[in-house]
């Protein structure tokens, strides 16, 4: 017979060996390898060789779970919508107009509510020393309207009253005055002067004209309304101071001119 070989003792596995060497009185623990972040057990453990540190690892962080047991997401921070920017704060600026083939001042005074008095000397480089006559395609500069403003302010300003109970300011001195045309049968209404009024002077009661023909005669144009000094004479109320510049004066002795020469300062729309 052939000899027979050696058989050699296999080697048992090692986790075989530690089952079988506790036989022997040592106290191996048995190690598990579980999925990763599993929970260490709550059992301490055994001294001896071979013991497991587990113990003193820090606790892998969990997300927190939310009542119905879903894991609560954080809160992403909220970003601005695409294209967005953030309010940036209006400017006040000029407005302009192209004039058109036919227009005056005085009728683009009318459209922009601007005095065409303030337009032209706003834009007095540009149309030159004849503002009667405006070439097509010319670029005006229309300014931040005054006389709008100047009514909004006179309208909350708590000013003194005058000697006759009214407010000394645009509203106060054209009631006034609608007072004495009243008494004197003089026409006209509220929104007819005022209307007037922010048109020939921005509401100034010391706006003076010093460029138009009127101003070449040497009869400039004064007043709420612009009344050459003339007119102001032969139109005069004696109820009223005789000063042009006297802004209830200078409305009556307006309104007195218009009814004689229009019929009412109603009808009055343009430069009169």
């Amino acid at each position: 017979m052939p000899p027979h070989a050696k058989h050699r003792r296999p080697k048992g596995h090692a986790f075989r060996r530690r089952i079988l060497a506790a036989g022997t009185g040592l106290a191996l623990p048995v190690v598990l390898v579980g999925a990763a972040g599993a929970a260490p057990s709550s059992k301490p453990a055994s001294s001896g060789a071979g013991a497991a540190t587990a113990a003193h690892r820090p606790a892998a962080a969990h997300p927190a779970r939310t009542a119905s047991g879903s894991t609560a997401k954080p809160a992403a921070a909220k970003r601005p919508a695409a294209g967005t920017a953030p309010a940036a704060k209006a400017k006040s600026r000029p407005t302009s107009h192209v004039v058109r083939k036919g227009e005056t001042l005085e009728g683009i005074a009318r459209k922009t509510g601007v005095s065409a008095a303030r337009l032209y000397e706003s834009n007095k480089r540009r149309i030159g020393p004849n503002r009667h006559s405006l070439p097509a395609g010319l670029v005006l500069v229309v300014p931040m309207n005054p006389g709008k403003m100047l009514a909004a302010r006179h309208d909350r300003t708590q000013s003194p009253p005058s000697a006759s109970g009214h407010a000394n300011n645009l509203d106060g001195w054209i009631r006034e005055a609608l007072a004495i045309m009243q008494a004197h049968g003089i026409p006209g209404t509220y929104e007819g002067i005022r209307s007037n009024i922010l048109r020939e002077s921005s509401g100034n009661p010391n706006a003076v004209n010093t460029w138009d023909i009127n101003a070449v005669n040497g009869t400039p144009s004064k007043g709420l309304l612009q009344v050459i000094q003339p007119t102001f004479d032969a139109y005069h109320v004696a109820s009223t101071p005789r000063d042009i510049l006297n802004p209830v004066s200078n409305i009556v002795a307006a309104c007195n001119y218009a009814y004689h020469r229009y019929g009412s300062i109603n009808n009055v729309s343009s430069a009169y």
